[in-house]
């Protein structure tokens, strides 16, 4: 199946992706703990690109589209914003230490990483397109 959701840059649009996510959920035939990560992977992703693709600028959109099948569930997120990877010199998080002794930043991409399977981003024709990929054996 496959699915798409425009948004545009402005963080009222995260609820939603709650509706998407929770329709997609559904039709996916999801456990809920899987769509609840997944959920919240997605919703930092694009809260990324709402808060910092497009600085300066109002008015933009940007496109989730959602490819699955009975292995896994690609979650492709294509933004024409300001040249970007957020897997690139991407802090390592120590989660053992408290929140008070963490440095700050970095605990996004960390999160998306550990309820994907696989991160990729790339750069191609002026759009940062973040590929997502969550195995439904994992």
């Amino acid at each position: 199946m496959k699915y798409q959701l425009v948004l545009h840059d402005d963080l009222s649009e995260i609820d939603r992706l709650a509706e998407f996510m929770e329709t997609l959920a559904e039709a996916e035939s999801l456990d809920p703990a899987a769509g609840f990560n997944l959920h919240l992977a997605l919703e930092e992703a694009c809260s990324n690109v709402i808060r910092y693709a497009y600085p300066g600028e109002t008015g933009k959109e940007f496109r989730l589209d959602v490819v699955a099948d009975e292995h896994q569930i690609q979650f492709i997120l294509t933004d024409e914003g300001i040249p970007f990877n957020p897997l690139e010199n991407a802090p390592e998080v120590d989660i053992t230490l408290s929140a008070e002794d963490r440095e700050i930043g970095g605990l996004g991409i960390f999160l998306i990483k550990q309820c994907m399977s696989d991160v990729n981003y790339e750069r191609r024709e002026g759009c940062n397109i973040l590929t997502m990929t969550y195995s439904r054996t994992q």
